[in-house]
């Protein structure tokens, strides 16, 4: 048995109903310094999730750009509801960037339907203000298949926001770094200065 099922089906052991709905949700932006930070919820009966185990699903970062990208239909096929929702560059900057990953991570919750009778949470911290029981679980997008789902459909996702973004910013190399801190992203920074799509806040585009 893989790691991601024993822990998952150990962790949801008091659920008898193979029918309760599962949900699993994980961002991806917090640490780069261009964009949004994106989070992405799959939602799907506990019985079928060894089915995310046989398409090959894992931590998006154990995957290569391809894969991940294959895997997109599947996963949608696989699950009966899934959402992806965002937090602005002016609301990390407003409110911080945790407080931004949850609050994106909230949004792609509320946005399925039916509400899942559980929602596993990729971290430390809880969705505040959610009425759906949650569960929170560290690294939970390598030890739970519905997790490393929803981290995949919201790796790329957000890839292809930059991507689209770099046209317009072809100076700070974000087809290759994706808005995070590389070495050429940064001695950009310090040439350009930073665009609209800067999250000031953070150190790095600061004091340029």
């Amino acid at each position: 048995m893989s790691n991601y099922l024993s822990f998952e089906r150990n962790l949801l052991s008091e659920l008898t109903n193979k029918n309760t709905l599962v949900a699993g949700i994980d961002e991806v932006g917090r640490g780069a310094l261009f964009g949004s930070v994106v989070a992405a919820a799959v939602m799907l009966p506990l019985s079928t999730i060894e089915k995310l185990e046989e398409i090959g699903v894992k931590d998006s970062k154990k995957l290569s750009p391809k894969k991940r990208k294959n895997l997109i239909e599947p996963i949608k096929n696989i699950v009966t509801h899934w959402y992806v929702a965002e937090a602005t560059v002016a609301e990390i900057d407003r409110v911080n960037i945790l407080q931004a990953s949850l609050l994106a991570m909230k949004r792609a919750v509320l946005k399925l339907e039916p509400s899942p009778d559980i929602c596993l949470v990729d971290g430390k911290f809880s969705i505040p203000d959610l009425s759906i029981p949650q569960k929170t679980v560290i690294k939970g997008d390598q030890k739970s298949f519905a997790i490393a789902a929803a981290s995949i459909l919201a790796k790329v996702w957000r890839d292809d926001l930059i991507v689209s973004l770099a046209q317009e910013y072809p100076e700070y190399d974000l087809v290759s770094n994706k808005g995070y801190p590389t070495k050429k992203h940064r001695l950009a920074l310090q040439k350009h200065g930073a665009s609209i799509h800067h999250r000031i806040s953070f150190r790095s585009c600061q004091n340029l």
